[in-house]
């Protein structure tokens, strides 16, 4: 991964939004954003706050939480460790 978050910020890779619901295709602007994901990077933490997570965490994190970013035709989600809600076991 060439993309480094700095301080306690995470690098997410959402989860794909539900394309069918029962038979019937979502058009993209009618799909959900979601709400979980797979962090790709970390941080180190800053001096009062510890980095907890670790690359590989499937998480959940708030509807407008972070920043959306695209690289490499590949979109992610820049945001603070504090906006991550859960880690899925």
């Amino acid at each position: 991964m060439n993309i480094k978050p700095l301080a306690d910020r995470v690098l997410i890779t959402p989860a794909p939004a539900e394309e069918k619901i029962g038979g019937i295709i979502i058009p993209d602007t009618a799909k959900e954003k979601p709400l979980q994901g797979t962090v790709a990077a970390v941080g180190n933490g800053t001096k009062d706050e510890e980095m907890v997570l670790k690359v590989g965490d499937n998480v959940l994190y708030g509807k407008y939480a972070g920043q959306e970013i695209e690289y490499k035709g590949e979109k992610f989600i820049v945001m603070r460790q504090s906006d991550v809600i859960a880690v899925l076991g």
